[in-house]
């Protein structure tokens, strides 16, 4: 096998198997998440230098798990002056793994994995970001960019929540299915974040969409009586039928507004909105519904032009009520200035900006830039179009911001 070909395999595995390997070390480290990821980061860098040469072991997962606990082995041998904890540790056979069995009721390893992450005694963000650092793989600076905040105040959290696990020995078991429920909220927080992180405009994470969407089906069947987990399963449908449609032939953005509706998929916008539609009925509207049902909205609309901008306006004042946040504000501004124009958003956008809130979201700097254009103040305008273009985190968003600001 090719170096490359070998390198090709690995990121496949890390892709499929990084959170089960993961899950593995916490238990087998006592839980220390910190160590479990070096291990398993050191497993399949050993991976990278070795299987090119020797070629790729009959089971390349129960290898990895193997070079992991190895790994731990001897950081801990090094690590500690406790001879008692080291016989302990070395006494511990680094064999080939037990196949994975379970005997909890939810029917997918990684859901088991994840509503085992979300421990109600962690904060709903520290429950998110743990796990999705953990078991998803994403970085500290992706999860900082979900989060809308730096990087370092992302680490910090992740750190803290490490620190509490570890100091307040938390049990990382699977939860009974009567307490599912309370752990919901976190497991629906991570599906959708790690859905959002595979539908930008890097090509290469799209699978991250796709399992996100496989792993929300999985969900609304164990748990067919929680409506919110079938708005967001509809949320992601919504938006996954406009995919083909985001990027044009060259790689560049393409706005909604500007979209070739034509291309949109029909069967997931129907599926997504009979989905949503059963949820609704059952009168326990969320946040993931609400959401839903402002992308139902677009999805459904025959042009742009016929978009219901006073029906998402109205939806927008409802999540406002149900997940306030300025995000949610800045959203509702722009419908509001598609139903009653740029004058009547401006006051409002402004009110955000001088928040504070959101200083380093380039979506503010650039919403402000199109309602100042929209009322004829283009000075003003590109001084926020270059602003927004300096904060604006991938190259395609910046191509974007640039064809405006050449365009004004």
């Amino acid at each position: 096998m090719t170096g490359e070909s070998a390198n090709e395999l690995i990121a496949g595995i890390y892709a499929d198997g990084w959170s089960r390997i993961v899950a593995t070390m916490i238990r087998f480290t006592g839980g220390d998440w910190d160590l479990a990821e070096e291990c398993a980061q050191d497993a399949f860098a050993q991976a990278l230098r070795t299987w090119p040469q020797d070629g790729v072991p009959r089971q390349p997962l129960a290898w990895l798990t193997t070079a992991a606990r190895n790994r731990a082995v001897d950081r801990m041998r090094r690590a500690s002056a406790e001879a008692a904890k080291i016989r302990q540790w070395a006494a511990l056979e680094p064999q080939q793994p037990a196949p994975y069995t379970s005997d909890s009721e939810i029917p997918d390893e990684r859901l088991e994995l994840m509503f085992t992450c979300c421990h109600p005694a962690l904060n709903l963000d520290a429950q998110v970001a743990l796990t999705l650092r953990s078991l998803a793989g994403m970085s500290t600076a992706e999860i900082a960019r979900a989060f809308l905040v730096p990087e370092r105040t992302m680490g910090q959290r992740i750190f803290r929540a490490k620190q509490k696990i570890a100091h307040a020995v938390i049990p990382l078991r699977v939860p009974p299915a009567h307490l599912l429920p309370d752990r919901l909220p976190g497991v629906l927080h991570v599906l959708y974040l790690l859905y959002n992180e595979g539908y930008g405009d890097q090509q290469h994470k799209t699978q991250l969409s796709r399992e996100a969407i496989r792993l929300a089906r999985v969900l609304a069947a164990l748990m067919p009586d929680e409506p919110e987990a079938h708005g967001m399963l509809a949320l992601m449908l919504l938006h996954d039928a406009r995919r083909p449609s985001r990027v044009d032939a060259g790689g560049e953005l393409v706005t909604l507004g500007e979209q070739d509706r034509s291309a949109w998929d029909p069967d997931q916008i129907a599926e997504g909105s009979a989905i949503l539609e059963r949820a609704l009925r059952r009168r326990r509207a969320g946040p993931f519904q609400i959401q839903a049902a402002i992308a139902a909205c677009h999805a459904t609309a025959p042009s742009a032009q016929q978009t219901d901008w006073p029906q998402i306006v109205a939806l927008y004042e409802q999540l406002a009520q149900v997940a306030p946040s300025a995000i949610v504000e800045l959203n509702r501004a722009v419908a509001v200035s598609m139903a009653q124009g740029p004058e009547a958003a401006l006051p409002l956008v402004d009110a955000i900006a001088e928040s504070g809130r959101l200083d380093g979201y380039y979506l503010l700097h650039a919403t402000r830039a199109d309602l100042l254009r929209r009322c004829g103040r283009t000075d003003e305008a590109d001084a926020c179009l270059h602003t927004a273009l300096t904060l604006a985190p991938t190259e395609a968003e910046r191509r974007l911001l640039s064809r405006r600001l050449a365009e004004s």
